[in-house]
């Protein structure tokens, strides 16, 4: 039987809370994975439902609301919105190119590590969106399809972003409603990541990787690209890095100085917005912390706000809890089973339907089988098949992460296309070769 929180108001016209819900959450997921209307406006008008219906009062949404999530977010898309504006970035990406003095193949390869590394320290939205640009540029200069090397930093973006805490919005989520660390994923994630990327480039050099080919002329026109013309503000790409250094110390150490990931990103991007307007007059400081905010994704922030009020929601009429005890009736309550099963129903879900919204539906449900499982602390596999499975996932299909899209819309300016049928048909058994590999390393590691 399904209970009703103490939080929860009287519901619309009588109707049963746990129904209306329930219908009012199924309804959101349709709307989201149809894409007619942006998923921020379903998301928020979902959450105001929840409140005007009786569901949620005010006040039990706004508990229901993870700030820390929502603080880690925007404050790490300030610090990278200013630091993108140096052109360290860009420099990177031709640096790379250049080591392996223009060669196709070997530019592939250095160009999915720096998306993966990237996507590890910053976020694999943020660093699609700066790379995918330059990848364009150099592929043009080499008289290259970009289309093998725009699917291989689809497929980094999404294994880098798995390794850390602020890589995916997933493990934001997963770690801060269990108090993971930053430490936590790269010492538990970190491994499997870095077994994953070199076997997922085996396949794109059997497929692609050996038909890449150039002229010797055409690799001098990369070699003769200055990247040093890409650094615009040596000042600011010195006052970027000490900030993001101190950002990431800051992860790193969270559970000695006792803060949270929110508190030391915002921090960060407080400190760098100084650093960056400190010289400049009132005025012109409105302006550049204007432009500042306008970069931050406030369409994301936002979906993931009314996001955790729909849930939240859900979870407060005890539906999820009886889908947890459902969900362990199933696998017996065996915890490998249990845990396996998540690494696999994630990674699908994730390929059809945005990993957030999955991500923040799972959370709940596997909170809920702590007292049958044993307690929070064998909850822990869980949590990491949870992280595998949704970031993994993404790369199944060309809606399965935002990465993938924003990836997408520069190949379609570019005129070079990404179609999503002829990219599942790639992506999928890729995504379920590096699902195989996540699998075995959970059962062996915690199982």
């Amino acid at each position: 039987m399904v209970t009703h929180s103490a939080e929860t108001a009287q519901v619309l016209f009588g109707l049963d809370a746990a129904w209306f819900a329930g219908t009012l959450f199924v309804l959101t997921y349709l709307l989201i994975m149809i894409e007619r209307i942006n998923r921020a406006i379903v998301a928020l008008l979902a959450a105001g439902l929840m409140i005007l219906g009786g569901v949620l009062t005010q006040e039990a949404a706004i508990r229901g609301i993870d700030f820390n999530t929502i603080g880690l977010l925007t404050g790490m898309m300030m610090i990278i919105a200013i630091t993108k504006e140096s052109g360290v970035f860009q420099y990177l990406a031709i640096w790379s190119a250049k080591k392996v003095r223009g060669d196709p193949w070997g530019v592939l390869v250095m160009l999915v590590l720096v998306t993966a590394v990237l996507s590890a320290l910053l976020d694999n939205v943020t660093t699609v969106l700066l790379i995918a640009p330059v990848t364009l540029l150099i592929t043009e200069e080499l008289k290259v399809s970009a289309y093998p090397y725009l699917f291989a930093e689809i497929f980094a973006s999404n294994i880098g972003g798995t390794a850390t805490l602020i890589g995916d919005p997933p493990n934001i989520m997963i770690g801060s409603a269990v108090g993971l660390s930053f430490n936590d994923f790269l010492i538990n994630l970190g491994p499997v990541v870095a077994l994953i990327l070199p076997v997922t480039l085996i396949p794109i050099y059997f497929i692609w990787g050996r038909g890449l080919k150039t002229t010797d002329e055409n690799r001098q026109r990369v070699m003769d690209i200055p990247e040093a013309e890409a650094i615009t503000d040596k000042r600011l790409l010195w006052q970027s890095l000490l900030v993001l250094a101190l950002v990431v110390t800051g992860f790193v150490l969270a559970h000695e100085i006792d803060k949270q990931p929110a508190t030391i990103a915002m921090s960060g991007a407080a400190l760098l917005l100084l650093l960056h307007n400190l010289p400049h007059h009132i005025t012109e400081q409105s302006h550049k912390v204007h432009k500042t905010c306008g970069e931050v994704e406030w369409i994301t922030i936002f979906f993931f706000i009314g996001l955790f009020i729909v849930v939240y929601g859900l979870e407060s009429t005890g539906v999820l809890e009886v889908l947890a005890h459902e969900v362990l009736d199933l696998t017996g309550g065996d915890p490998a089973v249990t845990a396996i099963s998540i690494i696999w129903v994630s990674a699908i879900a994730s390929a059809i339907v945005d990993n957030i919204p999955f991500v923040a539906t799972m959370i709940p449900l596997i909170e809920n089988m702590a007292p049958t499982l044993g307690g929070a602390d064998q909850l822990i596999p869980l949590w990491w098949s949870l992280a595998l499975g949704s970031c993994l996932g993404g790369n199944g299909s060309l809606i399965g992460a935002s990465a993938n899209l924003i990836v997408a819309g520069f190949a379609e300016r570019a005129g070079q296309p990404i179609r999503f049928m002829p990219f599942m048909l790639m992506a999928f058994p890729l995504m379920l070769l590096s699902i195989v590999i996540a699998s075995g390393y959970v059962y062996l590691r915690y199982l």
